[in-house]
């Protein structure tokens, strides 16, 4: 069995969400509530009620042939920044810790300056995204503008991988003008662009554009979602498989990151189905499968 680092993997101590549509909060069955109203499943059952824990996560990854996880942090379940970082210490060969922050806190310097300097938290995840990131609860601003020119300059100075989901393809925090500006100006700071843009499926052409526009040789894209955001794609999915191959025919396949989004998307899936999306596609070649599935995200995260 080939093994597999999963890029983008959530540990969630408590449902403690925020977004557009208010606070989302725990109501059992693996399900929570926004404010509104809306009911969402986040949680499979294998992993109980209320939480996707280490013990959990590694199990899965154990039966898959996962070999690390890089834990990324989203508004969509919470911060979950202290928890992620002590399943690192505990289990440091098995899981990268990542840390998210509100660049609005006020005491925000002695937040970034206890994550980084004191803990020494190697990777930073930022979600902008107008659905459940920092543009869902606050104006929406310019991703080269005065907030977040200091964040992208913090990381660069403090040798972090800088990690950022900028939401749907089209919406309002999907600046990849912008974003591409940012980078330039970073051209040696490691960057991961979650969902390869995150796509609609009859949106493939200004996926492709935007992937033209952020080919930099520091940038990464992690595929995490990706067959539920271009959906309907049923199994061998084969929608999924053929964005992919676009992606390659204009980055390479060593741009390519493999990522699950557990643990809202073993709700739908398992996670060797996740895998196999990869693992048995046609239309990959075997040293194509190597990189996206391990070696990338070795070169991204952990080199």
């Amino acid at each position: 069995m080939r093994k597999v680092i999963d890029a983008h993997v959530h540990l969630v101590q408590e449902i403690a969400g925020i977004g557009a549509d208010g606070v989302l909060r725990p109501i059992g069955g693996g399900k929570a509530q926004y404010d509104d109203g809306k009911i969402i499943t986040l949680i499979p059952p294998q992993f109980g009620e209320y939480q996707a824990t280490p013990e959990a996560v590694l199990k899965e990854m154990d039966a898959n042939g996962v070999e690390k996880a890089v834990c990324l942090q989203g508004n969509y379940i919470g911060y979950q920044n202290l928890y992620t970082y002590e399943a690192s210490q505990k289990y440091p060969d098995r899981f990268l810790a990542s840390v998210s922050y509100d660049p609005f806190s006020r005491n925000r310097d002695e937040i970034v300056r206890h994550f980084f300097e004191d803990l020494k938290i190697p990777v930073v995840k930022w979600e902008v995204s107008t659905g459940s990131g920092l543009m869902a609860n606050h104006h929406t601003l310019p991703l080269d503008g005065e907030i977040m020119k200091p964040e992208f300059e913090y990381a660069d100075e403090h040798g972090l991988v800088f990690v950022i989901d900028i939401g749907k393809l089209g919406s309002e925090s999907s600046q990849i003008p912008a974003l591409r500006r940012m980078i330039l100006e970073h051209p040696t700071m490691h960057v991961i662009v979650c969902h390869l843009l995150a796509p609609r499926q009859d949106q493939r052409e200004e996926m492709k554009e935007g992937l033209r526009a952020l080919k930099l040789p520091n940038v990464w894209f992690d595929l995490a979602s990706l067959s539920h955001n271009v959906r309907p794609d049923e199994p061998p999915y084969p929608v999924t498989r053929s964005f992919v191959r676009d992606a390659i025919d204009i980055l390479g396949a060593d741009r390519l990151i493999f990522g699950t989004d557990l643990p809202s998307n073993l709700v739908r899936n398992t996670y060797r189905e996740l895998i196999n999306i990869y693992e048995e596609a046609p239309e990959l070649s075997e040293d194509e499968k190597q990189l996206i599935l391990h070696d990338n995200a070795e070169a991204a995260y952990f080199v």
